[in-house]
């Protein structure tokens, strides 16, 4: 039965009272200063062990007429319509150590990966942190505000180069040359994706700035990179208008012109 809650705050409260809850963060958007009319507000409920589906439900319909409770699409998490502030809340169940781990790969270990390799560590420096039982987290996000680590930024650069054009084998131009040749708009699209993945992997990583994410990536970086290739922004519109015939030497000159900033 839909019982009102009044404010976000509230709900907030209602999160603190479930015993596997060990801290609470508002991400996103939300928290960077940089959503608009068509953003939702993210919450991040980091938990010891899973909440049950049920428990879930019985507290999301205390607020909501409109929800979707335990799809599991995108990892663990429920949505909702919050009727009272014409909002809707995506809420995401982020095992504690799972976390703790995904962050100590990349800041301490160096681990990059194929695109986004920091993009955890933006969304753990942006936290708003809104209830922190033990300090755990709120001692994370004091941990990776320190000076970019050096090896990171090279092993990021290093896999990202060599995934877009550099390795012998499978780089992302020669699967795109074969999509190309093959006429798989399909595979194409998904292989221009993926170098545009790197790409913005290798730029923050030059610049020193974790990686924000997928959204509102070009103008993020005019934004806020000291350091970009020429015709940056020129070229990827191009790249996204062009035919296939011409993507391959637009492909090779954004490259290059990563490669002559590095």
């Amino acid at each position: 039965m839909y019982n009102k809650i009044m404010k976000f705050e509230e709900i907030i409260e209602m999160y603190k009272t479930f015993p596997e809850v060990t801290a609470i963060a508002v991400g996103g958007s939300g928290a960077n200063k940089t959503s608009d009319v068509l953003s939702d507000i993210d919450v991040y409920v980091f938990v010891e062990k899973e909440i049950s589906v049920k428990a879930r439900e019985e507290f999301v319909m205390r607020c909501s007429s409109k929800y979707e409770v335990g799809g599991e699409y995108f990892g663990s998490g429920d949505e909702f319509w919050v009727d009272d502030l014409n909002q809707q809340l995506d809420v995401m169940y982020w095992n504690k150590n799972w976390f703790n781990e995904v962050i100590e790969n990349t800041w301490i270990k160096y681990y990059p990966s194929n695109g986004y390799s920091t993009a955890f560590l933006f969304t753990l420096n942006n936290f708003q942190i809104m209830y922190d039982k033990k300090g755990w987290l709120t001692n994370l996000q004091k941990n990776i505000k320190i000076k970019y680590p050096q090896k990171l930024k090279d092993n990021i650069i290093k896999r990202n180069m060599m995934l877009m054009k550099g390795k012998p084998f499978a780089s992302y131009y020669e699967q795109i040359e074969k999509a190309i040749k093959r006429n798989d708009r399909v595979s194409l699209n998904h292989r221009v994706a993926a170098f545009l993945a790197s790409y913005f992997d290798v730029i923050f990583a030059i610049n020193e700035m974790l990686h924000p994410g997928e959204k509102r990536l070009v103008q993020y970086a005019k934004n806020n990179c000291k350091i970009l290739p020429s015709d940056f922004e020129v070229n990827i519109e191009y790249l996204l208008a062009s035919e296939p015939q011409e993507t391959l030497s637009i492909i090779a000159t954004i490259y290059e012109n990563l490669k002559n900033i590095l």
